[in-house]
């Protein structure tokens, strides 16, 4: 039985409606769900003393349903299909006196001026606007202007509709620019997703007299789960927000009826501001075998700990997501802008949210764990908020990791998965002679970070293969000398902190393109200049190029230095190499490092690039210029770090450098210094590979 036309232009045809409604004979057609549904939206806008229209009622039981449960009985319905009308005429016949049928085209309507309080329209909207052509929009544009002629003024149009955007776009632009308040409610789901996966809308048009000049536009969207409304600024944003909640409801039901075969992720708003207030991975696991209590479960990442590897990326979420031994997981981040009532808090605000991302074959009634690391939801303060023109807007914040540990780190919010620079603090330590306090004072909050930066400890790993690097420079069983090392790219200043500090001859200059990450350093993560530790504010691109064009000009002066760090990120997100800038790796810029180093020196280069071909013509440029060239790649991360030497006389194999990085170790763990002993430097090399 054809009940759906050939082409949506027949959707506008009285021809063709005569013929669906023959066909389906007397059954109701719903457009857009049952009365259930709409009643909490329409029970706000519908009053029982209103004289109702409904346009392109079609056999539909909503007027029946809104005369039977008494909230209104002054209806009057119309449509183009004779035999529709006929047909709901004998059904209401005797037992509905106030409500009418007519046949009527709703472009021409015989009604006098602001003869309603309401018109409604379910579907039908949608169904005249399916294409943009011009005979069309001409035909929308005649029926709302016959809809705002028999409105009262205060009269409010309530349209039932899917909101496919030019649809929305188009009822929003019109009714708004002749002064109409429009808010655009969310229906709340039966929970049968059967008939409709894209949720059902009601646009809501409230006539007020239009006000000659640029009266402000009034657009709101009240999502189905809340009453209170949210102000949008602009049509763009209403149709932006509606888009997403249709997308929500897509996935939604995609993912409720198969496994995922890649990892989904989405973002829960904050309903007051619109900003992000929980990031979820959806991580399906298909080696897990199903029972009864293993179906699906939530994990709350403890604050701050969102960027290790095993909650930040895609492998290390498998694997979570494996050994939790579930078939299904949702990761939950928690953002740093946002507040959160401890783990009941969280679990009540999430519950029915997460409900909506259950997997395949969920038995009803099953009991959802939320699980996390430690019981609890972690620590995060922040410290301090800046911007800067060059790094955009970035945070300092404090937040306790795994243990008792507490790390300060520097992160940039356009990439704000990814710790800039991090440092990890001292536990706060009596002074001398200090009394204990008393039992009745107040102890100390235990989420309060302490605050001093412990200079000893290199948090990142691709740092600790740097400093390991260094084991190239000296004899085989000794810390070399005076050295003199250049870092590019300061950031929270904890590599050329730690250069300067354990290798006491070390002379250290640092180039930094943000004047903003010098004063970060230094107000936060304990950076100082000094003797042996200076600060060039430049572009390190010029800042080599003019190191190396002295060098050439004047053979006096010879090759500076007896190593280069290059730590610098990229600003330009668009490239698949987040670390160095592209212009750092062209061969001419790195013929002007080479020149810069001394014949047994070492150029540490920490690589990040994500595109493999990229990643390969980057090796080839370097061993084009550097003969010697060692790569360690950092297990867990991108992060890979090249060693390069511009001569190949000193060509060593793993185990030497091993050798040569324990003896670099031993000679930096000097009695009366401090020195973690959870990680060592010898380790970082241990998977180091010639190129």
């Amino acid at each position: 039985m054809e009940l759906l036309p050939r082409s949506p232009g027949e959707f506008g045809s009285a021809r063709y409606w005569d013929r669906f409604f023959r066909q389906r004979g007397k059954r109701p057609f719903e457009w857009y769900g049952a009365f259930a549904e709409l009643c909490p939206v329409l029970h706000k806008y519908v009053r029982p003393r209103d004289k109702v229209l409904v346009v392109g009622c079609g056999n539909s039981e909503l007027s029946e349903q809104m005369y039977d449960v008494g909230m209104c009985e002054d209806i009057v319905n119309i449509d183009i299909s004779d035999a529709v009308i006929r047909q709901m005429q004998e059904r209401s016949a005797g037992t509905r006196p106030r409500m009418s049928y007519l046949l009527m085209d709703m472009l021409q309507m015989d009604f006098p001026d602001a003869h309603f309080q309401v018109v409604l329209d379910k579907g039908t909207l949608d169904a005249l606007l399916t294409d943009e052509e011009e005979a069309t929009l001409a035909k929308v544009d005649q029926m709302f202007a016959e809809i705002s002629r028999v409105l009262q003024v205060g009269g409010r149009y309530l349209c039932v509709s899917l909101a496919q955007a030019h649809v929305l776009k188009k009822a929003v632009e019109y009714f708004s620019q002749e002064g109409w308040v429009v808010r655009v409610h969310q229906v709340a789901s039966s929970g049968d997703k059967q008939q409709f996966v894209l949720p059902v809308f009601v646009y809501v048009m409230t006539k007020f007299r239009k006000i000659p000049g640029s009266a402000p536009q009034i657009l709101e969207i009240c999502p189905e789960e809340q009453d209170k409304p949210m102000r949008v600024e602009s049509v763009e944003r209403l149709v932006a927000a509606v888009r997403d909640r249709q997308h929500y409801a897509l996935l939604c039901s995609q993912i409720s009826k198969t496994p995922c075969r890649e990892q989904v992720s989405l973002d829960l708003c904050d309903k007051e501001s619109g900003k992000p207030r929980y990031t979820l991975h959806v991580v399906d696991s298909p080696s897990v075998k199903p029972s009864r209590d293993n179906h699906f479960a939530i994990f709350i990442i403890p604050q701050g700990r969102e960027t290790e590897w095993l909650f930040g990326t895609e492998e290390g979420r498998r694997q979570l997501a494996a050994s939790a031994g579930f078939g299904r997981l949702v990761t939950v981040a928690l953002h740093r802008e946002q507040h959160y009532e401890g783990m009941a808090g969280i679990q009540a605000e999430l519950s029915g949210k997460v409900m909506e991302l259950a997997p395949p074959g969920l038995p009803a009634r099953q009991q959802v764990p939320f699980l996390s690391v430690g019981g609890d939801i972690g620590v995060r303060a922040v410290r301090h908020c800046g911007s800067s023109p060059l790094s955009g807007e970035f945070v300092v914040e404090d937040v306790k990791g795994d243990g008792t540990c507490y790390f300060r780190r520097l992160i940039f919010l356009r990439n704000r998965n990814v710790v800039q620079s991090e440092a990890r603090l001292l536990a706060p330590t009596p002074l001398p002679g200090q009394k204990k306090r008393r039992k009745d004072k107040k102890k100390p909050s235990p989420t309060e970070p302490p605050g001093a930066i412990d200079k000893s400890y290199l948090c990142c790993e691709h740092h600790k293969a740097m400093v390991a690097g260094l084991c190239l420079l000296g004899g085989p069983d000794a810390l070399p000398g005076e050295l003199a090392v250049l870092v590019v790219g300061l950031g929270g200043g904890s590599l050329p902190l730690f250069v300067h500090d354990y290798f006491s001859q070390a002379r250290v200059a640092v180039v930094e393109i943000d004047p903003s990450m010098l004063e970060v350093a230094t107000h936060w993560f304990g950076f100082s200049q000094g003797d042996r530790m200076q600060v060039h504010v430049s572009d390190g691109l010029d800042h080599v190029a003019k190191l190396a064009a002295e060098g050439t000009i004047s053979q006096s002066i010879p090759a500076q230095y007896d190593a280069v760090m290059f730590d610098v990120d990229s600003k330009d997100l668009t490239v698949g190499m987040s670390c160095p800038p592209p212009a750092f790796v062209e061969k001419p810029f790195l013929q002007k490092v080479k020149t810069i180093l001394k014949p047994e020196g070492v150029f540490v280069l920490n690589l990040v690039c994500r595109d493999a071909r990229l990643k390969e013509s980057v090796l080839a440029t370097l061993r084009d210029v550097f003969p010697l060239l060692y790569t360690r790649r950092i297990q867990g991360e991108v992060n890979e770090i090249l060693l390069c030497q511009p001569g190949p006389a000193g060509r060593r194999g793993p185990a030497e450098l091993g050798a040569r990085a324990r003896a670099l170790e031993r000679a930096l763990r000097q009695p009366g210094r401090p020195w973690d002993g959870s990680y060592a430097l010898a380790d970082t090399l241990q998977a180091v590979h010639i190129l």
